[in-house]
């Protein structure tokens, strides 16, 4: 992964060539001939901030509340804009071109999520243009995501916003175990988040692990990984281990993996690659690892021993993300050449499926639990849905204008959410799973 100084994070994404600021561009789109600004109350009506509902999109209002009636560009040619203009992050130049010409997309159609809810009273934000897994849900009402310096909890259902944990200050676990900083951290800067069940785990700019359970109060367990200057955590994941209890997996710049349980907060395993480890993740039947990062390939490697089993191999730069179906025999890998690819770890030789973004980077890759559908995420305005019956030639797009801080959906896959990092339009997203039955459905 490219490594940042922390300070600079809210420049990061302009500086390594993404879009601005939405409503930036649309300062910018919406002088007059004369050089003169909008007025105040066009810029008033632009900026305010309030939530969408269903039925008002049903009724034709923007799902993200912008006003596009009263700008001087239309909702289709700020689209093609920000096409043409968003410029995609390559550590390899060009990757994202060669697929562009090798590559067709699946077509779309499906209708999978339907639009619920868009919350603008929370606002997500990310830390690393690069790392975008900073949203979880626990149930369908229940939310956590990074706003700024603190881990929040979103409740749809009470529409009640609380703070969890705030890195601002002064963290130290209120528990002792072997390995742990009892004097904790001060201004932990969060690059990475994961929460399942009952356990909430974050990871830091310079190596940081901070392990709480969220039924009791205060922090478990703090740790630095590593003191390597390039020490970013990429990426955490939390499961059920085979031999019993809860463990966690925390990928780093360091090359590790490291591989710790949730009891003790102990140290299991340290397997270490040749190159930054950016995502990774467990098998269902627990028995092997996808490992993806600054490498073309990606690695499939025994979660015993670490050691690798098969190469993958096909992606034309660096891989930020993966997620397996739920049936242990596919597995899928998202790269910054715009594609994800989906793999049957019976036949490596070539992946099952290529599935090409519209505008940059696969960032985030969640299947549902019943592995019905794959949900892909680009960095920004872009996340598809993908129907894994129809050999994932069949995909829902969902379709709005921000960067994106993660997706989740929830364990009974009954909601989606989706987090936009905007300094105006920030805002969490909900889609609830479409049913035949869809009249009871407002009966919440």
């Amino acid at each position: 992964m490219s490594y940042h100084p922390a300070d600079n994070f809210h420049h990061m994404a302009v500086e390594d060539g993404e879009v601005p600021d939405f409503v930036d561009e649309m300062d910018e789109e919406n002088y007059d001939q004369g050089g003169e600004a909008m007025d105040l109350n066009e810029y008033e009506m632009l900026t305010r901030v309030s939530d969408i509902s269903s039925a008002q999109a049903r009724a034709g209002k923007d799902l993200q509340g912008i006003p596009w009636e009263g700008l001087n560009i239309t909702r289709e040619e700020y689209r093609l804009m920000r096409l043409e203009q968003y410029k995609n992050y390559e550590n390899i130049p060009s990757s994202g071109e060669a697929v562009d010409k090798e590559c067709k997309q699946m077509e779309k159609g499906g209708n999978y999520y339907e639009f619920f809810h868009n919350t603008r009273l929370v606002k997500p934000t990310i830390l690393h243009f690069q790392l975008r897994n900073l949203v979880w849900a626990t149930s369908k009402h229940d939310v956590y995501l990074m706003s700024n310096y603190s881990v929040m909890h979103w409740s749809s259902l009470s529409c009640n916003l609380s703070e969890v944990i705030n890195f601002a200050g002064h963290v130290a676990p209120v528990e002792k175990h072997p390995g742990s900083l009892l004097e904790g951290f001060t201004q932990t800067q969060i690059s990475t988040l994961a929460v399942k069940d009952n356990f909430l785990v974050a990871g830091g700019f310079q190596g940081e692990l901070t392990c709480k359970r969220l039924d009791k109060q205060g922090v478990s367990f703090c740790a630095r990984t590593t003191y390597d200057d390039n020490a970013i955590t990429n990426a955490i994941e939390i499961y059920d281990s085979l031999r019993g209890g809860v463990h966690f997996m925390a990928s780093n710049n360091d090359c590790g993996l490291r591989e710790y349980d949730m009891e003790r907060f102990q140290i299991l395993n340290h397997f270490r690659y040749p190159w930054p480890v950016n995502h990774t993740s467990l098998s269902p039947d627990r028995r092997l690892i996808a490992v993806v990062g600054d490498n073309l390939d990606g690695l499939l490697v025994d979660a015993q021993n670490g050691k690798t089993l098969s190469t993958v191999a096909g992606h034309l730069d660096y891989s930020f993300a993966t997620a397996w179906h739920p049936d242990g025999q596919t597995f899928a890998t998202g790269n910054q050449d715009k594609t994800c690819r989906v793999w049957d770890i019976r036949n490596l030789s070539l992946p099952v499926a290529i599935l090409k973004g519209n505008l940059g980077a696969v960032r985030s890759i969640r299947f549902s639990s019943d592995g019905q559908f794959m949900v892909v995420a680009e960095p920004a305005d872009f996340v598809h849905v993908y129907s894994t019956k129809a050999d994932y030639k069949r995909r829902q797009e969902i379709d709005f204008f921000g960067e994106i801080s993660g997706v989740a959906l929830s364990p009974d896959d009954e909601s989606l959410y989706i987090g936009i990092w905007d300094r105006t339009y920030g805002s969490l997203l909900q889609f609830n799973k479409r049913h035949n039955y869809g009249y009871l459905d407002s009966y919440l």
